[in-house]
């Protein structure tokens, strides 16, 4: 059962590291104006990384989240669930939808997916380097099972057991206030987009072990921080040192990891989001929205692409 819950988590981390762009479009009247003003500073007093961006009468807002905030790191959600309540429209991560069909399969498929191949180990992948690496980081484990777990899940056991990851299991992040407040509040919302249960469930089975190194890299360097790993990138996000989340070696290891780290989902989540932003640059009215910071903020995401088009981005330095 443990390799299948385990499977189950890698599903719904779909749906915690999922992508969400918002526009807030400014109605030239002034009361518009007003409700405008109202949300991007209730937005910005959250303690939420925020950026504007202004097309005539257009103005998209992003809001960049991180999953897996420690339940005791305090922030303001009120002022972000008080601006999101304020918005005509919200725009949420992807969702991925998963068949009956789809959860036998991983059923069945869960040695393939959740396991090296027979007789295999990490050591049989892994340098001789990175195998130290991670003999370092393993010592003191009386259970040696992590030696035959698959690459991808090893790689999750590291950021969640030694670089302090949460994921789902952590606090409130900006995405949960988000669709709380729409909630409430009677605000329409939408996922950006949706990736299918068996395109999911293919991903982890067709990958070879090899596609998972870069992942594997990455979460031992997360891992040689130690627990505070995850706090200290929580830190920096709600101090709006933008710059730093994306630098972190914890955020660093998520970004190489699936989906982000798979060269068939990765690119189809990116593109979901360019075409939801380009639609939201010239929809009418406030929309709100949340996006995973480092696909705004890394080089080249999206706050780099809307500056090179000459759009002034209004909100804290991401460089």
């Amino acid at each position: 059962m443990r390799s299948f819950a385990t499977v189950l988590s890698v599903l719904i981390l779909l749906c915690a590291a999922g992508l969400s762009a918002g526009a807030v479009s400014a109605q030239t009247t002034d009361p518009g104006t007003a409700r405008l003003d109202d949300v991007i500073i209730q937005a910005r007093r959250s303690g939420a990384p925020m950026w504007t961006v202004t097309r005539g009468d257009s103005t998209l807002v992003l809001v960049g989240a991180i999953t897996g905030i420690p339940r005791d790191l305090a922030w303001r959600p009120d002022e972000l669930e008080a601006a999101a309540a304020r918005a005509d429209q919200i725009l949420l991560p992807q969702e991925g939808r998963a068949s009956v069909a789809d959860l036998f399969r991983i059923i069945w498929r869960a040695r393939t997916i959740g396991q090296l191949p027979q007789g295999m180990t990490s050591a049989d992948y892994l340098t001789t380097e990175d195998q130290a690496r991670l003999e370092a980081v393993m010592a003191g484990e009386r259970n040696q099972d992590w030696r035959r777990k698959s690459l991808l899940f090893l790689s999750f056991d590291l950021m969640r057991d030694k670089a302090g990851y949460t994921g789902e299991r952590g606090g409130d992040d900006a995405t949960d206030v988000i669709r709380r407040a729409a909630r409430r509040a009677r605000v329409s919302f939408r996922p950006v987009g949706t990736v299918r249960g068996d395109e999911i469930v293919q991903s982890l089975i067709a990958a070879p072990q090899s596609a998972h190194l870069p992942c594997v890299r990455a979460a031992l360097a997360a891992a040689e921080v130690g627990v505070d790993a995850a706090r200290d990138r929580a830190e920096d996000w709600r101090a709006l040192r933008v710059a730093d989340v994306i630098a972190s070696p914890l955020d660093r290891a998520l970004n190489q990891c699936w989906p982000w780290g798979d060269p068939e989902i990765a690119p189809q989540l990116r593109q979901q989001w360019a075409a939801a932003i380009e639609t939201s640059l010239i929809s009418p009215g406030v929309i709100m929205g949340v996006a995973p910071l480092r696909l705004l903020a890394e080089e080249g995401g999206v706050l780099d692409g809307l500056q090179a088009r000459g759009f002034e981005v209004v909100g804290p330095a991401w460089k």
